[in-house]
């Protein structure tokens, strides 16, 4: 299970976990946030020089598609869900764990560890 990041006052201070990052670089946190929300979970084919009628570039823009294709180079690729990384989004916005719950489609108790994890005020234990 993958650890969300700590819980955060606003966007600014949402840690990004390497793979999503080109993702933020490029669409902002919320454009990624739809981006994942949209497309997480399949495979997508990044252009460099993409139809402006792809799917992916009706979505966020042939611009958009392209420079995420010359990030991670152009070719097919599973797209990740980056659910923890959204409900981090979602927090700092001020959704409540059973709001986010509903949204990401897991439970609330997932949701929950994902916020658990990420206390730091939390001692663990080895």
């Amino acid at each position: 299970m993958t650890a969300a990041p700590k819980p955060a006052q606003d966007q600014s201070e949402i840690f990004v976990p390497a793979h999503l990052r080109h993702f933020v670089d490029v669409l902002g946190v919320d454009g990624a946030v739809e981006f994942l929300l949209t497309f997480g979970g399949a495979y997508a084919y990044f252009s460099l020089s993409p139809e402006p009628q792809s799917n992916i570039a009706a979505e966020i823009g042939v611009e958009a598609t392209a420079a995420i294709a010359k990030r991670f180079g152009p070719g097919s690729m599973r797209v990740p869900t980056g659910k923890p990384f959204i409900a981090a989004v979602f927090r700092a916005k001020g959704m409540k764990p059973s709001e986010i719950a509903r949204r990401l489609h897991v439970t609330d108790v997932t949701v929950r560890s994902w916020f658990a994890d990420a206390d730091d005020r939390q001692l663990r234990l080895l």
